[in-house]
């Protein structure tokens, strides 16, 4: 039978019933066992929790592909406009975090260069806003011409077999137009580096006639490539509030909030 609590001595009064007398110090050692044969030794605890709290990102190797979004294109393509915005969104997020940036083009002598919304964050001068102009900007890993209609070219081929550590291992794909030149990097990237992961943005990617882009994302997820969104791509990348550049970030998402709600609402009907 247990012992109710009111017979049970409180503490303070086990304490107190112990202490010595002052003029006798025979108490002390005897007082000294009674309280170690009264409260147990503490034990050093192994917490379960982790001490490295340094915050890690999301991706460790990733990379933003831009695929022919050109001059050419604006008056053709279904939504343009929201797809220039959304890749806009994510070139700011690329200089946040230092991601490197590939772009093609498709036959620029007749197409045109990259819209111009866009090279003030691809070139040398451009940082984020003001004007362009001075080559292109460090994280430009490649910016490519090309007959061929997927972004991944001989040349790109090229650069990373000579510099396999530049192999991304997650890329975001923005571009058009998603039947074709989208779906051919995807299965190209697929075939020659099968442990890369890509992600194609719902909110990022259009084509000349609307309805090619839901029967092209539902055929890249049967490939394996995951279909996703600009925001919940930038979240995953940076994996925990508690990086450097997650504030800033923040910002990014708030500033261009409203071109997000409408580039989903224009392209991302899944």
């Amino acid at each position: 039978m247990g012992v109710s609590l009111a017979a049970r001595p409180s503490l303070s009064l086990l304490y107190r019933s112990i202490t010595p007398k002052p003029f006798n110090n025979s108490f002390k050692s005897t007082s000294v066992t009674l309280i170690s044969q009264i409260l147990p030794v503490p034990q050093k605890r192994h917490s379960s929790i982790m001490t490295d709290t340094t915050p890690q990102k999301g991706f460790e190797k990733p990379a933003l592909f831009i695929c022919d979004i050109q001059e050419k294109f604006r008056h053709a393509i279904h939504e343009f406009d929201k797809v220039v915005s959304t890749t806009t969104k994510l070139l700011r997020f690329a200089h946040c975090l230092q991601i490197p940036i590939y772009i093609t083009t498709q036959t620029r002598g007749k197409l045109g260069e990259t819209v111009s919304e866009l090279q003030p964050l691809l070139t040398k001068d451009g940082g984020g806003g003001g004007g362009g102009g001075g080559g292109p900007h460090p994280l430009v890993g490649a910016d490519l011409d090309k007959t061929l209609f997927g972004m991944y070219t001989p040349a790109l081929a090229s650069l990373f077999s000579s510099s396999p550590d530049k192999i991304p291992t997650h890329v975001a794909l923005v571009g058009i137009e998603s039947h074709i030149c989208v779906t051919q990097t995807c299965l190209a990237l697929r075939k020659r580096h099968p442990e890369t992961k890509i992600y194609v943005m719902a909110d990022g990617v259009s084509s000349c006639n609307k309805e090619e882009i839901p029967v092209a994302l539902a055929r890249l997820r049967q490939e394996g490539v995951v279909v996703t969104t600009s925001e919940g791509w930038m979240y995953e990348c940076m994996g925990d509030a508690g990086i450097k550049e997650f504030r800033e970030v923040v910002r990014i998402v708030k500033e261009t909030g409203e071109g997000t709600r409408e580039a989903l609402r224009g392209l991302a009907k899944i």
